[in-house]
């Protein structure tokens, strides 16, 4: 198995900046396993009450990421692979900052970006007011969404078979949504871009556009973390690919090396 990439500093030459360090990061999440009561809020409240000091009744503690060190380069396009279950949103949720560390720690150099098909939408507003409001969320000025907003809708395609990005949201199916906002946080330079199974929806022609889009964030200097179980995805996509594997780090190295020993692992 390949060492993880913790502490390389060089690369083609020069200085090999930092944008993510995890070191000995542990998430664990805790849900509620208490019977009786389903789907009342007052038997919730109750059992809320009777825990009182002791938050560990009734609560079962699901060790989601265990241990896991590596260090991410500006640069890089890293590919996280793994079974179902395996940590990889998990991981990328805590390196946002959107779920608390149990241990270790995490280091970033500016804002990460999360970027999941998941994510909510304002279905009740127009693609048009969704574009603006993305763009607004993620940083981005008025004036530097206006400038962008057409290539956004061009870059998504959701207008190639008529006028829907003047339609609300929930008339859109769910590829043309993630399309949409994949565009969306495509159009703005991120310190580190995570994206959650983007490319795992839409036409193979779209696909060609976003792995593509992913190589120019590279190039402007960008680190950029994909999750996806489509490995071609990432061959294409990544330099570098991280395997988790039942909340463990199994293999940290360059692409090829990896997919080829989860491949024989998952025999695919």
């Amino acid at each position: 198995m390949a060492e993880p990439e913790r502490g390389r500093e060089q690369h083609g030459g020069g200085q090999r900046v930092p944008t993510v360090i995890v070191d000995e990061l542990h998430v664990v999440y805790r849900v509620n396993g208490a019977k009786g009561g389903k789907g009342s809020a007052t038997a919730a409240l109750n059992r809320i009450l009777r825990r009182g000091g002791d938050a560990a009744r009734g609560v079962r503690r699901v060790h989601a990421v265990k241990g896991v060190s590596f260090v991410a380069y500006r640069g890089e396009a890293i590919g996280l692979i793994g079974t179902n279950g395996s940590g990889k949103s998990t991981l990328l949720k805590a390196i946002a900052g959107l779920l608390p560390v149990e241990n270790g720690r995490i280091y970033t150099d500016g804002q990460p970006s999360l970027l999941g098909v998941n994510a909510a939408l304002m279905n009740d507003l127009t693609g048009e007011r969704n574009v603006y409001l993305g763009g607004l969320a993620m940083g981005m000025s008025r004036e530097e969404i206006k400038a962008r907003y057409q290539e956004i809708v061009d870059f998504s395609g959701i207008n190639e078979k008529g006028d829907f990005i003047s339609l609300p949201m929930r008339t859109y199916s769910s590829g043309m949504a993630a399309r949409l906002r994949f565009s969306i946080a495509a159009a703005k330079k991120h310190d580190v871009l995570m994206i959650d199974e983007a490319l795992a929806t839409g036409d193979r022609k779209f696909q060609k556009r976003s792995e593509e889009r992913i190589r120019e964030l590279r190039k402007e200097a960008g680190t950029v973390f994909l999750v996806s179980h489509n490995n071609k995805s990432i061959r294409d996509t990544c330099n570098r690919v991280l395997w988790l594997e039942r909340g463990e780090l199994r293999m940290d190295g360059p692409t090829d090396e990896v997919l080829k020993e989860y491949e024989k692992f998952t025999g695919r």
